[in-house]
C-alpha cells in the first residue's frame, strides 16, 4: 500500500514552512546570539521569538498548519496521531521545580504532551502514539505512522515532532558536554565548533494513496521505506566504525527498492560537531557515489533535537515539489569530499534520504520519492 504525504505544517526560527524554505533557498540563517536566561551566558540560538517557545503553542501551530495545507477539517475521529519530542515539556518541569503551586498540573507536562494535544485538536479515537528516540525521534514518529497505514490500522495519520529545547538544563547540559557552539553553526566546515540549539516542529499528514486520490488531495511525495538501528555502545558518541548506521542505510535502501545510485539527495544530520560530521562524511563516502548531492539545514534552523528529522523530511518534500535542494547554510570551507549544495540550481530530485542520529546510538533513515 502506497503511503503519501498530503499536508505539511512547519515552524522554525526562520518562520513558517514557506518562509523557512525561502530562507534556505537564499542561504539565510535564523540563528542569533541570544541570552534567554540572565544566569547563563550568551549563545547562538535558533529561537522563534525573543523568549523561549511554548510546546503547546508550537504544537497547535504546526498541527493546524498541516491540516489546513491538506485541506482537512476537524473532527477527524479515524485519524491516528504519532507525534514525538525528545525534550517534551522540560521547561515546564524546570518551572514546576521552582514555582510549584497547588494549581500546577504536572500531568500536562508528561513527554506525550504533544501527541495528546494533537489528538484533542482533531478529536480522534484512533491510535495515539508518542515515540521518543533522542534526536532520531522525528523519523521514528513518521516511521511508526507509516506502519499504521501499511498494516491497515489507519488510513490517515497526523505525524511528526515538536521541540522547545531552549531551557536552562539543556543549555547547561550541552555546555558541560562541550558540544555547544560559541559563534554559530557551520556543518561540515573547517571551523565547525559545535551544535546550536533551535526551536521548531514539523507535522505531516500521511494518507493511503487511495484515500488521497479519492478526495483529490495534493500529494507532496511518497514514503518509500525506513530503517531504525541502535549502536548499543555509548551514551553520546557514535559507534567508532559507524557499522550500525551503515546497516540502517542499507536496510532502508532495500526496503525502499533503491540502490545508492538511484538516490538523488541526502538530507544529512549535520550537527556541526567535530565528531558527528566526521563520522557522517565517512559513512556517505563509503556507501554512496561522490556525485550525490548533500546538505544539512541546521546552519539555518539550529538543531531542533527530536524534531530535526521531521523538519528534514519536510524540507526533502519541498525539494521534490520545487525541484530545488536546500542549501547547506553556514558552510564556507568544506573539509570533506562531499558534493554539498552551496548554490541554488534546479536539480529536479526524484528520491531523497533523510538521516537522523541520536544519543544512545540511535540511527534512523527514511526514504521519500515523487508520487507519479
Amino acid at each position: 500500500m502506497d503511503v503519501v504525504v498530503t499536508g505539511i505544517g512547519l515552524h522554525s526560527c526562520l518562520g513558517s514552512l514557506a518562509e523557512s524554505w525561502q530562507s534556505l533557498q537564499k542561504g539565510k540563517s535564523g540563528i542569533r546570539l541570544m541570552q534567554p536566561f540572565p544566569e547563563l551566558p550568551t549563545y547562538p540560538l535558533g529561537m522563534i521569538g525573543n523568549n523561549p517557545a511554548n510546546l503547546d503553542e508550537l504544537t497547535r501551530i504546526v498541527v493546524k498548519s498541516a491540516l489546513k495545507d491538506a485541506g482537512l477539517k476537524t473532527p477527524l475521529p479515524d485519524s491516528g496521531v504519532v507525534i514525538g519530542s525528545s525534550r517534551g515539556c522540560q521547561s515546564t518541569w524546570e518551572n514546576l521545580a521552582t514555582q510549584y503551586t497547588s494549581n500546577s498540573n504536572w500531568l500536562d507536562s508528561l513527554p506525550h504532551r504533544g501527541a495528546v494535544l494533537a489528538a484533542k485538536i482533531i478529536q480522534t479515537s484512533a491510535p495515539v502514539l508518542s515515540p521518543m528516540a533522542a534526536c532520531a525521534t522525528g523519523l521514528h514518529a513518521i516511521a511508526r505512522a507509516y506502519e499504521l497505514i501499511q498494516t491497515g490500522r489507519c488510513q490517515r495519520v497526523i505525524t511528526g515532532a515538536v521541540e522547545t529545547p531552549i531551557t536552562r538544563l539543556s543549555l547547561a547540559g550541552f555546555e558541560r558536554l562541550g558540544a555547544l557552539a560559541k559563534t554559530g553553526c557551520y556543518p561540515f566546515d573547517k571551523k565547525r565548533e559545535g551544535l546550536v540549539l533551535g526551536e521548531g516542529g514539523a507535522v505531516l499528514v500521511l494518507e493511503s494513496a487511495s484515500l488521497a486520490k479519492a478526495r483529490n488531495a495534493h500529494i507532496y511525495g511518497r514514503i518509500l521505506g525506513f530503517a531504525l538501528t541502535c549502536d548499543a555502545q555509548g551514551i553520546t558518541a557514535p559507534e567508532s566504525d559507524s557499522r550500525s548506521a551503515a546497516i540502517a542505510i542499507k536496510q532502508c535502501l532495500v526496503r525502499s527498492d533503491l540502490t545508492p545510485d538511484q538516490v538523488d539527495y541526502l538530507h544529512l544530520h549535520g550537527t556541526s560537531t567535530r565528531l558527528n560530521d566526521l563520522h557522517e562524511a565517512r559513512l556517505i563516502g563509503h556507501l554512496f557515489p561522490p556525485r550525490i548531492s548533500v546538505s544539512s539545514t541546521k546552519g539555518a534552523t539550529g538543531h531542533s533535537l527530536g524534531a530535526s528529522g521531521a523538519m528534514g523530511v519536510a524540507f526533502c518534500l519541498m525539494a521534490l515539489q520545487s525541484g530545488y535542494l536546500p542549501l547547506c547554510v553556514g558552510l564556507n570551507d568544506l573539509v570533506f569530499p562531499l558534493n554539498a549544495v552551496r548554490n541554488q540550481q534546479k536539480n529536479n530530485p526524484q528520491t531523497a534520504l533523510c538521516f537522523s542520529f541520536g544519543f544512545g546510538g540511535q540511527n534512523a533513515i527514511l526514504a521519500i520519492g515523487k508520487y507519479n
